[in-house]
């Protein structure tokens, strides 16, 4: 006579779970991870803001809608910067670029465009001129006309 196995004894028999073939597109698909993402600026007026994003930070314009929205190409990164009456409410950081080892030359090029840099007491952090300096890693912020934060960081 032959008996079951252990793994046979304890394991419940298993009914076929059905699902529907879009739950198993949607299972094969990795969601988000692999796309590219999109950040979103909002501005008062769209002309000052292009002026900023174009001269100071040398960002070069993809598309236009109208007087609402500018396309911006950084790196793989778009950048829509768009017309809005929330412009410059948010109090964190907007947008920020990993720029490595290139900060102290991008950082002297902003300011040598007029950009004032933000200083932060913050703490595991030390102020070095503009740049806040922790281990191997620096950050710069500074704002967009409208007050967004922006930011360079190396490490």
């Amino acid at each position: 006579m032959e008996y079951p196995s252990v793994c046979e004894r304890f394991i419940l028999p298993t009914r076929p779970i059905l699902i529907s073939r879009r739950q198993a597109k949607l299972m094969e698909t990795d969601m988000l991870k692999s796309k590219e993402a999109i950040t979103m600026v909002a501005v008062k007026d769209i002309q000052v803001a292009a002026k900023f994003y174009e001269s100071t930070l040398s960002l070069q314009k993809e598309s236009v809608e109208g007087d609402e929205v500018i396309t911006y190409r950084s790196g793989n990164t778009k950048i829509n910067v768009y017309r809005s009456q929330y412009a410059g409410s948010n109090k964190a950081t907007t947008l920020m670029w990993d720029v490595g080892d290139e900060i102290d030359t991008i950082a002297r090029a902003l300011k040598e465009k007029g950009v004032v840099f933000e200083h932060y007491d913050l703490p595991g952090l030390t102020l070095e001129g503009d740049l806040h300096v922790g281990g191997n890693m620096k950050v710069a912020w500074f704002r967009d006309p409208d007050g967004n934060i922006l930011s360079i960081v190396s490490g």
